[in-house]
């Protein structure tokens, strides 16, 4: 599987330093818009600006590429009704991939900082969902979570379930959000967010603290309205010291 590396600015002049790191989904569209589906999220732009002022810590932003396998990948189970035809339910062996095969690469390679607090995952729409997902299987690994534009519908919101289930709540920090236009042209509501930011919130999640929600008036299922909202998820999910 294919990825993409941004390293911050002064990574190479401080030797000795070592950084948190964040890992993204569907990475063809983070960087490069000639390997971008729709356009590019800028995150390398958007990621040397924000650091360069000192509002986001020094990062290194791992963009994971997406496959053909990409529905299966990003969804915990198989869709049951009008989307059973796109497979699914093949996110725990994906997980699997990033926890014990891509980080142990990624943490030999670089001067990372391999402790969950500073492990983060982020990704839209099923990439939001299977971020979500990994965030309650995988806390171990991931506790900075950006979950965009969630695919909350997925087999009957089976995701609320699974957030419902959680027994011991980690200490997770979490993005969460929705375009009010999304629903134009997609299945993702702001009503089936709000149920998921609802979900957390009654495990113990609290909003303005360990918990961001977030609904963005006007804005529509697609890649340039979540790089126009990157930053603040980065700002959140990795504020300076």
């Amino acid at each position: 599987m294919t990825s993409s590396f941004w390293l911050p600015p002064g990574y190479d002049a401080n030797p000795r330093r070592r950084y948190p790191v964040l890992y993204m989904h569907d990475g063809q569209n983070l960087m490069d818009a000639s390997t971008s589906f729709s356009g590019e999220w800028h995150v390398d732009e958007t990621a040397s600006q924000l650091v360069a002022s000192g509002e986001v810590e020094p990062l290194i932003i791992v963009g994971v590429y997406n496959t053909e396998d990409r529905f299966a990948e990003y969804t915990q189970v198989r869709d049951t009704g009008e989307y059973a035809h796109l497979g699914g339910g093949n996110a725990d062996a994906y997980g699997r991939f990033l926890v014990e095969e891509l980080k142990p690469v990624i943490d030999k390679t670089f001067r990372t900082r391999t402790d969950a607090k500073s492990t983060g995952l982020v990704g839209s729409s099923l990439g939001g969902l299977v971020t979500m997902h990994l965030g309650l299987t995988h806390a171990n690994t991931f506790r900075r979570l950006g979950v965009m534009s969630p695919s909350v519908f997925w087999a009957n919101r089976d995701i609320l379930t699974r957030v419902k289930g959680v027994r011991r709540k980690p200490a997770s920090r979490i993005w969460v959000d929705i375009g009010t236009e999304e629903s134009k042209g997609s299945q993702e509501t702001v009503e089936d967010t709000r149920l998921l930011r609802d979900a957390l919130v009654a495990r113990g999640w609290k909003p303005g603290k360990d918990l961001q929600y977030v609904e963005v008036p006007g804005a529509a299922h697609m890649e340039s309205a979540w790089a126009e909202r990157f930053d603040d998820l980065l700002r959140y999910l990795y504020p300076a010291p």
